[in-house]
């Protein structure tokens, strides 16, 4: 039975906020070494507590975070590309499955850069004013590759490519697109300043990975949408161009074979004179 009218959208809205609560709750409960040692290290009285936390985390997040997230972006995609009705547990839990090794080795990768980031930015932070400059950089190289970790799960969930090409090509999709990256970066963001700062618990548990998620994946396939589009016209330009070449020699071969045809009926007639 399908509803229409204000019935239609009240349904559509709630059938959503099901999909989007449900693929989040999924997400935390796969990943909840990390946000368990996360929240210690947050509800902690000591400050240094958290710091102490992180390198637990950095060992976690790539044998759990990183896969929940990967299933979590695998639902985002068909959600994005129109297969709004799909089994969510099944789809999840798929997604999980076929992408672990491919995330578990991207999470190394991004935990390893995060961690040579961070120790260089605070070396030179504590030195002189000439080097302190150069921690401005390592800021800089923090949102890039931050930005290129959203890019690293939506190529790998639609694009069949081996691990180095999924992380070579998140990192030159970031830098080659720098108004589409900055935008995500500020989406994303502002939906983690509002669930964390305005609703606390209930938008973090519920919806903050999931919304993420999904608008990450329909920045990126809108991107990329319209770099196929663009692709396929140069493609179609290089054809037109092959095809127009291709008449030209032909029509040059054509007069060369009637040119010889003049001069052999010339020779024919003095001959024949």
């Amino acid at each position: 039975m399908e509803f229409r009218g204000v019935m239609g959208g009240l349904y559509r809205i709630s059938e959503w906020i099901m999909r989007l609560s449900v693929i989040n709750l999924l997400w935390l409960v796969c990943s909840i070494p990390v946000f368990f040692f996360a929240f210690m290290g947050l509800v902690s009285q000591s400050p240094d507590a958290l710091k102490s936390m992180l390198p637990i985390l950095a060992i976690l997040a790539p044998f759990t975070l990183f896969p929940a997230t990967s299933a979590m972006f695998t639902v985002a995609r068909k959600w994005v590309t129109g297969e709004e009705d799909v089994p969510l547990l099944k789809t999840y839990f798929r997604g999980y499955k076929e992408n672990y090794l491919q995330s578990m080795v991207g999470g190394i990768f991004f935990v390893i850069i995060f961690v040579v980031i961070a120790v260089n930015y605070f070396f030179y932070l504590k030195q002189g004013s000439t080097l302190r400059v150069l921690a401005v950089l390592f800021i800089a190289f923090t949102v890039i590759i931050l930005i290129s970790l959203f890019n690293f799960f939506s190529i790998m969930v639609h694009l069949h490519m081996k691990i180095f090409q999924i992380l070579k090509n998140s990192i030159l999709i970031t830098i080659g697109n720098p108004i589409n990256s900055i935008v995500l970066l500020i989406c994303n963001g502002v939906i983690l300043y509002i669930c964390v700062t305005k609703f606390n618990f209930f938008l973090v548990v519920f919806f903050m990975g999931s919304i993420m998620a999904t608008f990450s994946f329909w920045q990126f396939n809108r991107s990329f949408t319209k770099l196929q589009i663009k692709q396929q016209e140069l493609e179609e330009k290089e054809q037109q161009k092959l095809a127009e070449a291709q008449e030209q020699e032909l029509g040059e071969v054509e007069s060369e074979k009637s040119d010889v045809e003049i001069s052999l009926h010339k020779k024919e007639d003095t001959h024949k004179e």
